[in-house]
């Protein structure tokens, strides 16, 4: 008699993930991805770059010309704590939800914003060069003369447009963003506290006497 073989059970089989779904993934990853790196190069290019040389010029002397240059920290300090401050509203994005996200991700764009119009007004500003020839000079009316400017002064703007495309990316894609982890929140569940004992062991005296101790009926169990 020859054997009879059990008909294959059919598996079931998991469902798909729709397209859509995965095209949303993906492009929330992107945009993701994408507002990070551009939040952290351009506060990186704003505190850099803003502590470059902007301005130069010569301070006339009665000895003669004194070669003097300014910083971007002496000409407006405006754009580096924006810098900061549009650092830490990248990392707050991750850390809220709902209108909370909203929020700090604008807050994001406009510390942007006003890192680059900062930087940009102050790329002619000529008032720190000034002040810087009248404290070396200890001359008030002290002129400076062959004035030039740099190019970093827009090259921090740059940066500060960096981080205002950042902001608008967290504004159009950062409800789709997740959120930080919360596995180190604590759940609410039971944890086994000292109620949760072995039963004592009949063949053993010293246990039911502890077990009557604290009130318990050794015959349970």
């Amino acid at each position: 008699m020859e054997g009879v073989s059990a008909a294959p059970v059919p598996q079931p089989r998991t469902a798909d993930p729709a397209p859509g779904a995965a095209s949303d993934r993906s492009g929330s990853r992107r945009s993701l991805a994408a507002a990070l790196l551009l939040g952290a190069a351009g506060a990186t290019v704003v505190l850099l770059a803003s502590g470059q040389t902007w301005a130069e010029g010569d301070a006339a002397t009665g000895g003669g010309a004194l070669p003097l240059s300014v910083d971007g920290r002496d000409v407006t300090g405006v754009p580096a704590a924006l810098a900061v401050v549009g650092l830490a509203a990248l990392v707050a994005v991750f850390a809220v939800r709902g209108a909370g996200r909203r929020i700090v991700a604008a807050l994001l764009a406009l510390s942007g914003l006003g890192a680059a119009v900062s930087a940009w007004t102050g790329a002619s500003d000529s008032a720190a060069l000034d002040e810087e020839a009248a404290r070396t000079t200890g001359d008030t009316a002290a002129t400076i003369d062959a004035l030039s400017h740099t190019g970093w002064p827009y090259v921090t703007a740059a940066g500060g447009v960096l981080i205002l495309l950042a902001g608008l990316l967290a504004l159009r894609h950062g409800a789709r963003w997740p959120a930080m982890s919360g596995k180190y929140e604590r759940d609410g569940a039971p944890r086994p506290g000292r109620a949760s004992r072995t039963a004592p062991d009949p063949d053993r005296p010293e246990d039911l006497w502890k077990a009557l101790d604290r009130g318990e009926d050794p015959t349970r169990g």
